[in-house]
């Protein structure tokens, strides 16, 4: 998860604009997620959220963002940002509008799952990819604990797994 992306890979993702990098996240995560047995869907409508995993008897909204790597953490925000009259107007998920948030970050070629106490009421979450320098521990975000494959074998649980196994799916 280490791998930084190539240099033309890193060129040609720096001219991305905005709404370009949150359809290459949507992708990269619906990929995974799909590579994971769990079933994705699209909303059709204006919600809060970009996709649908369909983890057998639960659904989870999800919220796909861009999330940057800045040294040996990983940054992923948790807000809304419109333009407004003023300005750019800011707001954070509200309890009910989202269950998770799912970053990708193309500095690690990763996507990160944060659950709904990382992801609503939040400015932004950061995962660290290797120790301190200080070598605190308390209270620090690691981002192999939230990577999207291992997270969602977590979620779908020993019972969908096994039931996979009996259907002949792995």
């Amino acid at each position: 998860m280490d791998n930084a992306p190539s240099a033309v890979g890193a060129t040609l993702l720096s001219v991305l604009t905005t709404d370009q990098k949150g359809i290459v996240a949507e992708m990269k995560i619906a990929a995974v997620a799909l590579a994971a047995g769990v079933g994705v869907a699209q909303p059709m409508g204006a919600e809060r959220y970009d996709l649908i995993f369909d983890l057998g008897p639960t659904l989870i909204r999800v919220q796909c963002k861009w999330a940057v790597r800045l040294g040996d953490v990983v940054v992923i925000r948790a807000r809304r940002v419109r333009r407004g009259a003023e300005g750019l107007i800011r707001r954070p998920y509200l309890p009910g509008e989202i269950d998770a948030i799912v970053g990708y970050c193309a500095g690690t070629e990763g996507c990160y799952y944060l659950p709904t106490e990382l992801s609503v009421e939040r400015a932004a979450v950061q995962l660290r990819l290797a120790p301190t320098k200080n070598n605190q521990a308390l209270g620090i975000n690691w981002a192999r604990d939230f990577e999207l494959g291992a997270t969602l074998a977590r979620l779908q649980g020993p019972i969908a797994q096994l039931g996979e196994r009996q259907s002949g799916r792995l």
